[in-house]
């Protein structure tokens, strides 16, 4: 992920502008930075970015360890109050935790953040605990089968796709999808199917296998089992996926003001999507 300062756009002026630069650094999935890194990747001047990271420490935002920054605390309590979040969650961990017995897998909750997935829940065992991902971590949506779902689906999916390939596409490994038209075609089954399966896209000898959630008006949200290649496969898990998908999709609609018959809806292929990455 590029720094802020190698943007060619002004630096903002206000203070509050600055500090949402300094915990967007985060956003590449760094634990903990040097106040170095943070200037640097915030494009924030350093001393700037070192009065700033203080006031962030003293509200909580921010949390220090000897030379190092990391998020505070009061940012995981805040975003657990976020609505829409906050019931998704509530309905779907119970849910997820029975799929996870069922299948013996990892069980992603996940929505679009930018060009990324932000993973809202996660149900693992001490057997695939999976160290790439974590709750509110983020991952590149390219790579992922719940980001490549969620892009063909997303009404701004053209404009998210346009994002990813103009910075060029990245790989975690060497099976990541890297290319604009094999992407493209992806995006393109994952609409028509819908559900995406991915390759060892993210960790070398793991699969997942990705079905959307709908929420409210056009919006979705991607479920998702994760384990070894051999043992994730459409045949084996995608009928109890989808069912998973459904009773979380009902349960949100009835806490929610949408109406629970359009929680159910089949996912209308975004075309459109796939021929920014073709060209």
């Amino acid at each position: 992920m590029g720094s802020y300062a190698d943007e060619d756009v002004p630096l903002p002026n206000s203070v509050l502008g600055k500090a949402q630069l300094l915990l967007a650094a985060f956003e590449s999935g760094a634990d903990r930075l040097r106040l170095s890194e943070l200037s640097r990747r915030s494009g924030v001047p350093k001393a700037s970015a070192y009065r700033l990271a203080q006031e962030l420490v003293q509200w909580g935002l921010l949390d220090r360890h000897g030379e190092r920054y990391e998020l505070g605390i009061r940012l995981f309590h805040l975003g657990q109050r976020v609505p829409a979040s906050a019931v998704l969650r509530t309905v779907a961990r119970p849910l997820m935790t029975d799929l996870f017995t069922r299948t013996r897998t990892a069980v992603h909750l996940a929505v679009l953040d930018g060009t990324h997935v932000l993973f809202l829940e996660k149900i693992a065992g001490e057997a695939n605990v999976l160290t790439h991902s974590y709750v509110g971590g983020l991952l590149p949506a390219s790579c992922t089968a719940t980001g490549q779902l969620l892009l063909a689906l997303a009404p701004d999916g053209p404009e998210r796709v346009a994002a990813l390939v103009g910075k060029g596409l990245p790989a975690m490994t060497p099976r990541s999808v890297t290319d604009p038209r094999t992407l493209a075609q992806r995006l393109s089954r994952a609409a028509r199917q819908g559900y995406a399966l991915e390759l060892e896209g993210v960790r070398l000898g793991d699969a997942s296998l990705a079905v959307p959630v709908a929420l409210a008006g056009a919006a979705y949200a991607a479920i998702s089992v994760t384990g070894p290649v051999a043992q994730v496969s459409v045949e084996r898990h995608l009928a109890t996926l989808q069912a998973t998908a459904e009773r979380i999709a009902r349960g949100v609609a009835q806490k929610t003001s949408y109406d629970p018959a359009r929680a159910v809806r089949t996912p209308e292929p975004k075309s459109a999507a796939v021929r920014i990455v073709a060209g």
